[in-house]
């Protein structure tokens, strides 16, 4: 009996059988919404600088931790086509990849390339854009940051808690920036340690990145050299035009107490969520003269122009304009004198409760009681204090409250003017100072009916400890007698 027919039937089904069973025993990848990526990084930073047209490529890991093989449904380029940046998996370059797979505990490779031409002006200091993950529903993102532009950039690398930083300046060491170059600092904070310094150039400017700021810890220093014509300007580094009045888009200056005075000439300060924060950590350590502002703009703040808790400032020639909530909130006590000062304040009123100015000089206790703090010295000479809201000034003080204004403009709210009147010395009260366009932040003397003209105290200028002998452009305030209410003199227009 001829059994070749039988055995190659026996091998054709035991074939089948077992193609069936390896069909049915594949691992298909899990799908599972509790799954999580882990990442190599969650920043692919592009650190080169090019002094020419270049590219740079970078890489990272996508691993698999999840105890099954994975299926990535959706990998995507947030910026598409039209992004600097370009990615690469698996040999393959696109913007949008889909259905990948990545065995339990395995790993794959993405490289990421950007090419820049930094010596284009029109680009913006820092590119970035976005690495999708979606992963059944789950959104994962890696981001991408190159520099656009040829500057000195500090990128924050380091922690003291929660604060991410980089130090510039240590213990004894001088950081000194320059004017041929822009600063950008990403990430966190340039921090001077203590007993370090910062010294700033006239023309220098300094960009700050989302959330980023600069700390100048307790017993460091900052100098700022402004000159008039050649400002230091500290803003956002976002450049383009529909910026430009757009508030929060970086952190703060944040300045702490020491023996040595911070001074800043001739500086604006623009765009960020608080302009100076000029705060003494330690509430039983104070020290006199610890911060000057000589000509100095403040504007478009999303918190405080300037914030202060028992500290001790001298301004004179300042502009503080258009703050989200106080434009100068000073607290806990301190010495303050300010001369010649424009503080207006046309944020929405529908958003903005608080007061353009905020003075403070007590505590609470562990039971919520009012307890003075010994020192608080509060001078307002020469000053316009004013904005949309009814009260643009607010006196929490207790006890012996050391409270002066002096021939300034105040707008303050009808009921508090028999309180406050203590506190007034030839003080005009809730007139108009008829700003040339206060809509456009521009807070010139329109016209000569103005109530600030010749309105000063030419002794509130000579006794000044700063030269305010000429106003924020350099006119001079003593030509035709007194001076003028606040940080601008007003000119003829020819």
């Amino acid at each position: 009996m001829d059994r070749k027919p039988y055995f190659i039937s026996f091998i054709l089904l035991l074939s089948v059988l077992l193609g069936c069973c390896l069909v049915s025993c594949e691992q298909t990848p899990v799908v599972d919404g509790n799954a999580s990526l882990s990442f190599s990084t969650d920043t692919v930073m592009f650190d080169t600088v090019f002094t020419t047209i270049g590219s740079s490529t970078r890489e990272m890991k996508i691993y698999n931790k999840s105890g099954d093989d994975l299926l990535i449904n959706d990998i995507t380029l947030a910026g598409g086509s039209s992004s600097q940046f370009s990615i690469n998996l698996n040999g393959m370059s696109g913007t949008h990849f889909t259905n990948v797979e990545i065995p339990y505990g395995d790993s794959i490779y993405l490289f990421a390339k950007v090419r820049i031409n930094p010596n284009d002006i029109n680009n913006p200091f820092v590119v970035e854009d976005d690495i999708v993950f979606n992963t059944n529903g789950k959104e994962e993102t890696v981001k991408l940051l190159a520099w656009g532009q040829n500057a000195n950039y500090i990128i924050a690398t380091d922690s003291v808690g929660s604060l991410k930083l980089n130090i510039i300046a240590h213990e004894n060491e001088i950081a000194h920036w320059t004017a041929e170059r822009p600063y950008v600092i990403i990430g966190g904070y340039a921090a001077v340690d203590s007993l370090g310094t910062l010294v700033v150039d006239a023309g220098a400017h300094i960009y700050l990145h989302k959330g980023s700021g600069i700390w100048i810890y307790r017993y460091g220093n900052i100098i700022v050299n402004g000159t008039s014509g050649n400002e230091v300007i500290f803003e956002s580094d976002r450049l383009e035009p529909e910026y430009d009045n757009v508030s929060a888009m970086w952190d703060r200056i944040w300045i702490n107490e020491g023996p040595v005075r911070n001074e800043f000439h001739h500086t604006v300060i623009r765009n960020g969520f608080i302009g100076i924060q000029a705060e003494s950590l330690s509430l039983s350590e104070y020290w006199s003269d610890n911060l000057l502002l000589d000509n100095v703009k403040i504007e478009n703040m999303s918190g405080m122009g300037i914030y202060a808790v028992l500290y001790s400032i001298n301004a004179g020639n300042v502009l503080v304009d258009n703050c989200g909530s106080y434009l100068v909130g000073l607290t806990l006590g301190g010495e303050y004198d300010f001369r010649n000062c424009t503080f207006a304040n046309f944020w929405n009123s529908s958003i903005r409760q608080t007061s353009s100015i905020y003075v403070n000089n007590y505590y609470l206790d562990e039971n919520y009681n009012p307890v003075q703090v010994s020192l608080n010295d509060y001078y307002f000479g020469n000053c316009v204090v004013y904005g949309v809201l009814e009260n643009e000034l607010y006196l929490d003080g207790v006890g012996t409250f050391n409270c002066s204004l002096q021939n300034s403009l105040v707008k303050i709210a009808r009921e508090r003017i028999d309180d406050y009147s203590k506190y007034f010395t030839d003080c005009i009260i809730n007139k108009s100072p008829i700003f040339s366009d206060s809509t456009n932040f521009n807070y010139y003397i329109d016209t000569v009916i103005s109530p600030l003209i010749n309105a000063g105290s030419l002794e509130i200028v000579n006794s000044s400890p700063i030269d305010i002998s000429k106003d924020l452009d350099g006119v001079s305030r003593t030509n035709d007698g007194n001076p003028d209410i606040g940080a601008y003199e007003f000119v003829e227009p020819l």
